[in-house]
C-alpha cells in the first residue's frame, strides 16, 4: 500500500462481520425438503477508508451500534478484518503474525471505555505500569524502569507514592489517568481512545480531555478518539469521520463540520446538539426506524430514514466524494446538487 504524506495509518475498503449462525448443526435447516446450510452475520463495517494524519486528533462518531469501536479494534488488531487492509506508515499491519506485530505494539497504544474494567484489580499501579515498559524495553535497568514509571504518573497528575495502592483504591477519574499513563508508558506516536470519557463524571470529563490534549501536545501524539458526544469533538478534534450503520456518511475539519454540515445524518446530529443562540438550526427529527445490521438495506443505508432520498439513494450505495472545501460526502443528494 503506498504511503501518503503525513499519513500515519491507512485504512482501505475495510469490512468487519460477525458470525450470528451458531454452530454447524444450529445453522442446519430443512427448506422445501432438502437440508440447507443457513448463515447469518452482523455487518459491523462496510467498507470504511480513512487516513489519520501525523499529528491530528481524527473522531470517529455517530450513534450506539455504528461500528466506530469496531473500526477502532480492527486498527488495533484486536480484531480480524473480513476484508480490507490496515497499513502503519504504508506497511501493511493487519496481516501480520503475533510476533511480526510487536514492533507496531510498541508504536500503537489503546486507551479503553471502562476504567473499571481495564485495570487489574490483582496488581498494584507500578505493576501495571511496569509491566509494558519490562516487556517492551528488556534491556532497560530497574531504576530506569522506577523514573519511568514515576515519570509517567507525574505526567498525568498521579502522585508517584500512590504506586503500591490498588485500582480499587481509585476514583473513575484516578483510573481513566492510570489508564492514559499506561499508554504512555512505552513512548508510543498513535493512541487509540475508545469513548475514554464517557464513564466518567462530566467533571471529571474535561480534566481527562485536557490531559490527553497536553500530552498531545508535549509527545507528538496521533489519536484516533471514538466517541458519540459531539461537544467533546468540537473541543478536541482536528478532523471528524461520522458513521452510520458500518459506513462512512462525512468527513470534515471540525470547523468546517459544525459551521457547515453536508450529510442529512450529519445535519440531524448538529441540530440536536443543545445551543442557547438564537440563530441555532432547527431540530431535525428523523423518524423511521433504524434498520439492523444483520439485514443491511439496499443502496444508502440512511435512505429509510432520510428526508431527501430518492429512487436512486433506494438502490445506488453512494461513494466517498471530495467537495471544493475539503469535506468528503457520501450522498447522492449532494453529488446531485439537491442538498
Amino acid at each position: 500500500m503506498a504511503e501518503q504524506a503525513n499519513s500515519l495509518v491507512q485504512i482501505r475498503d475495510l469490512y468487519k462481520r460477525f458470525s450470528i449462525s451458531g454452530d454447524l448443526l444450529d445453522q442446519l435447516q430443512f427448506k422445501g425438503g432438502k437440508l440447507t446450510r443457513h448463515r447469518e452475520y452482523v455487518h459491523a463495517i462496510n467498507g470504511v477508508s480513512l487516513d489519520v494524519m501525523q499529528g491530528e486528533a481524527l473522531c470517529v462518531v455517530g450513534e450506539s451500534g455504528c461500528g466506530k469501536s469496531t473500526v477502532a479494534r480492527t486498527v488495533m488488531g484486536l480484531l480480524s478484518p473480513t476484508a480490507g487492509q490496515i497499513a502503519y506508515r504504508g506497511e501493511r499491519i493487519d496481516n501480520l503474525s503475533d510476533k511480526q506485530m510487536l514492533p507496531y505494539r510498541k508504536k500503537m497504544q489503546m486507551i479503553f471505555q471502562n476504567p473499571y474494567a481495564s485495570l487489574n484489580p490483582r496488581m498494584t499501579i507500578v505493576e501495571t505500569l511496569q509491566e509494558p515498559i519490562k516487556f517492551h524495553n528488556p534491556s532497560m535497568t530497574r531504576g530506569e524502569i522506577q523514573d519511568k514509571i514515576a515519570e509517567v504518573m507525574l505526567s498525568v497528575g498521579v502522585d508517584p507514592s500512590w504506586g503500591e495502592r490498588y485500582s480499587h483504591e481509585f476514583s473513575g477519574g484516578q483510573r481513566q489517568r492510570i489508564s492514559i499513563a499506561r499508554a504512555l508508558a512505552v513512548n508510543p506516536e498513535f493512541i487509540v481512545a475508545d469513548e475514554p470519557i464517557s464513564a466518567l463524571d462530566v467533571s471529571i470529563q474535561a480534566q481527562v480531555l485536557n490531559l490527553m490534549m497536553d500530552a498531545q501536545e508535549q509527545r507528538n501524539l496521533t489519536y484516533l478518539f471514538i466517541t458519540h458526544d459531539l461537544s467533546v469533538v468540537e473541543h478536541f478534534g482536528t478532523r471528524v469521520a461520522v458513521m452510520y450503520l458500518g459506513s462512512l456518511c462525512e468527513l470534515a475539519s471540525t470547523k468546517q463540520l459544525f459551521s457547515n454540515p453536508r450529510h442529512p445524518y450529519t445535519q440531524a446530529l448538529m441540530s440536536a446538539i443543545p445551543r442557547l443562540e438564537d440563530d441555532r438550526p432547527d431540530y431535525i427529527k428523523l423518524t423511521g426506524e433504524v434498520p439492523t445490521p444483520v439485514n443491511l438495506p439496499s443502496g444508502c443505508v440512511f435512505h429509510g430514514r432520510c428526508p431527501h432520498a430518492n429512487e436512486r439513494c433506494k438502490q445506488e450505495i453512494p461513494v466517498l466524494t471530495a467537495l471544493d472545501d475539503g469535506t468528503q460526502v457520501a450522498c447522492h443528494g449532494v453529488e446531485e446538487d439537491r442538498l
